[in-house]
């Protein structure tokens, strides 16, 4: 038997029938773990804006970046998902022999699982930083305000003419980096999407 080819008897180890399951795995994993680190970043993250928004409701919009981020995660997944499935491939017509390779099934799982645990614990970063972030930055605008109220023009350790600015920025880039994470591995399981190996039934 050849590299790439059936015996007689139709049996393969390189083209088992059992292959493609682990390209639909593949498939599922990245959706679902990429789902579920983008609906705990984003209900996390909500939790923090919407505390914040009880004293500093001006702070609203501004602060809804990372529920935009963690929501990316998810068409992470899809996208995945989507290229995997073009490269699935059905039984030959004729033979009806496998074509799919373990190759290309073990090959294919790992980049549905890259991407699909890179974008949960992605998820995971995003909603607890933006949780305290946002909470941060709406203590320090309403302490701000309270401070005016109470008639103190001098510096008042930063707060009294504090606008948040330098916390919201940072609370940005960590969110920032923290969101890097799932698309570090969108680009691993993209390279290892094109891994690919195909047995010829008919040579």
């Amino acid at each position: 038997m050849g590299d790439n080819n059936y015996s007689d008897n139709a049996l393969s180890y390189l083209c088992a029938d059992w292959a493609p399951v682990l390209g639909f795995m593949g498939c599922a994993s990245a959706v679902v773990f990429a789902n579920l680190g983008g609906a705990f970043g984003t209900a996390k993250a909500g939790q923090g804006i919407m505390a914040m928004g009880i004293r500093s409701p001006e702070l609203l919009m501004k602060n809804i970046i990372p529920v935009v981020m963690a929501g990316v995660l998810g068409i992470y997944g899809l996208i995945v998902a989507v290229i995997l499935n073009g490269k699935l491939s059905e039984p030959d017509a004729g033979t009806g022999y496998a074509t799919y390779s373990q190759f290309t099934g073990w090959a294919h799982l790992a980049a549905g699982l890259c991407c699909g645990l890179s974008s949960l614990a992605s998820g995971l970063a995003i909603g607890i930083s933006a949780d305290a972030g946002t909470r941060s930055v709406g203590a320090q605008s309403a302490m701000a305000a309270s401070w005016k109220k109470m008639g103190f023009t001098g510096d008042a350790g930063g707060q009294a003419n504090s606008t948040g600015d330098a916390l919201f920025v940072g609370t940005v880039l960590i969110q920032v980096f923290a969101g890097n994470l799932g698309l570090y591995g969108l680009i691993s399981a993209l390279i290892l999407s094109q891994m690919e190996y195909s047995c010829d039934v008919n040579a």
